[in-house]
């Protein structure tokens, strides 16, 4: 991607420099909100990121969901909200570019099940005049984000 520029890293003080261009910046600040919606839905692509615990017992399932569903819908909501609040910033502890990956991967993930990637599939194998192309561009670029952010966080 673009060179395999760093787009995150860790500085000496600890934090956390993000380097973003502004067109990624651009792109990467409509996504919080949409996320924010989907959450707020029953969309059947969030069931990757609340796969069920009781899958074959609906009654254990309901109970399950009523005593931790909506503290998983605050935990995933409030890293969107510190993702959309420091999407402009230079710098950010590691505790905001925690929240930063938990969105990331909530968006990667909901976007690949809409796309129904699988494992096997690779960006070479999308051909270029297929309707969806953008969408699966920046399915690769939150996964090559992601792994930037994972990088830093590791490293230091």
């Amino acid at each position: 991607m673009k060179g395999f520029q760093i787009r995150v890293r860790r500085t000496r003080r600890g934090d956390f420099e993000i380097k973003l261009p502004p067109e990624e910046r651009a792109i990467l600040k409509a996504l919080p909100n949409q996320l924010r919606e989907l959450l707020s839905s029953d969309d059947p692509s969030l069931e990757r990121l609340f796969p069920p615990a009781y899958p074959e017992e609906p009654d254990l399932q309901a109970e399950y969901e009523q005593l931790v569903g909506g503290d998983l819908r605050r935990q995933r909501l409030g890293s969107v909200e510190v993702m959309e609040r420091t999407i402009e910033a230079k710098r950010v502890s590691e505790e905001e570019l925690l929240a930063w990956l938990s969105a990331l991967n909530d968006m990667r993930l909901i976007l690949g099940t809409k796309l129904d990637m699988t494992e096997e599939m690779d960006a070479e194998d999308i051909p270029d005049d297929d309707p969806l192309v953008s969408s699966y561009a920046l399915y690769y670029y939150l996964g090559w984000l992601e792994e930037q952010v994972v990088d830093a966080l590791q490293s230091g």
